[in-house]
Order: C-alpha cells, then sequence, then structure tokens
C-alpha cells in the first residue's frame, strides 16, 4: 500500500492503495463515489468514463499510481446540480433504459460538447462508439 493525492472533482483526496489499482476501484470502493461504473473492465464499454484533464479516458485502464498530478471529473462532479447539458438532456429525451452505463456515456458527450460545441452527427457518432 502506499499514500497518494489526487484530484477528484475539484478536492484533494488521500488515499491508501495499491499503486496498481485502477482509478475505477479507487473512485467506487475507497472514495464510495459510485457513479462511475464497472463494465468490461477492458476500457471499450465506456461505463467507467471520467475526465482526466478534461478529456473523457476509461478509469479502469488508469492506475492510481499513474493519477498523481492530474485532475479527475466524475459524473458526480459534473455539475454541483445535476443540471449540466448533457443531464438535462438525458432526462428530457427519456435516454436511459436500465441506465447502468448511462453516467460513461454522459461524461463522453460532454466531453465531445466542451470540444465541439455544435457536433455533427457522424461527431457524435464516433464520439459515442470509439474507444478513448
Amino acid at each position: 500500500m502506499a499514500a497518494f493525492t489526487l484530484t477528484i472533482n475539484r478536492r484533494k483526496r488521500r488515499v491508501d492503495a495499491d499503486p496498481a489499482m485502477p482509478l475505477l476501484w479507487v473512485l467506487r470502493d475507497l472514495l464510495h463515489m459510485t457513479g462511475t461504473k464497472y463494465g468490461c473492465g477492458a476500457g471499450v464499454c465506456g461505463a467507467c468514463t471520467v475526465h482526466e484533464n478534461n478529456v473523457a479516458v476509461r478509469s479502469c485502464q488508469i492506475a492510481v499510481s499513474q493519477a498523481v498530478g492530474k485532475s479527475y471529473t466524475t459524473i458526480e462532479g459534473l455539475s454541483d446540480a445535476g443540471d449540466h447539458p448533457c443531464q438535462r438532456a438525458w432526462i428530457e429525451e427519456d435516454v436511459a433504459q436500465c441506465g447502468y452505463c448511462q453516467p460513461g456515456m454522459i461524461m463522453t458527450a460532454a466531453a465531445l460538447i466542451r470540444d465541439k460545441p455544435d457536433p455533427t452527427e457522424s461527431d457524435r457518432a464516433e464520439s459515442m462508439s470509439a474507444p478513448v
């Protein structure tokens, strides 16, 4: 075990973890932020998507030792009141079915509209289907 200080949702968080522990499990098991989901564990499905320095990444593929010095935003930190445009759109359009992967999808969409405020249909399709 080693001590790591991480920046999660604009706050410094100290955790004691195995250096190889994936950020996903640090978020869920050590920091009790369960909005980020485990899906495939291979970085393909997107359920574990968070923002690293404002870029969508798969948290299951990042060791906690690699996360030091970077800033992460989870679905819990996307907006204080749950009113980010993507969160509102998901509700207004009644997107969720089972809802399990939706936090990852919202985080992927939020990164897209931050980088391309008026994305084309092709941009949207590529963003939502391509591994990051």
